[in-house]
């Protein structure tokens, strides 16, 4: 059964994925992350995905509400409704390859934004940033 979760889940699969690459290019390229933190904010790549995820990427923690077999669930799902579909849907494959490989490195209970945090240790990079990061769950 189709539900909007499962279309989120594909949407903000590829957003934490373009995330950890946004600021692993950056910081690779000498950009301080608070200025890419800004960038983002004030650019069209805003949105309620960046503002909720880039602060547990910044604090650590990766957000452990969402764990990343639960988005490779979500990302099959999807998989199987898009065969439907007559055309190559490569952002759904990206997203599957993305969170496989995180999977594989941390386990299918680990948070979904270690999907960013495996481009964070391969890169060997630091995506931690000064400030109060209060949880989500906290607030």
């Amino acid at each position: 059964m189709w539900s909007t979760r499962h279309g989120q889940c594909g949407q903000i699969g590829n957003q934490a994925a373009a995330i950890g690459e946004g600021f692993a290019t950056g910081i690779s390229n000498g950009v301080d992350l608070g200025t890419l933190w800004n960038a983002i904010k004030e650019s069209v790549g805003d949105s309620f995905v960046v503002r909720h995820d880039a602060p547990s990427i910044f604090a650590g923690h990766y957000d452990p509400s969402f764990s990343l077999d639960l988005c490779l669930k979500d990302l099959g799902l999807i998989t199987e409704l898009s065969q439907s579909v007559n055309a190559e849907l490569p952002m759904t494959s990206a997203a599957v390859h993305a969170f496989t490989l995180a999977s594989e490195r941390y386990g299918a209970s680990a948070a979904e934004l270690h999907v960013a945090k495996r481009i964070e240790d391969d890169a060997q990079i630091s995506m931690r940033l000064e400030g109060d990061w209060t949880p989500p769950w906290e607030k």
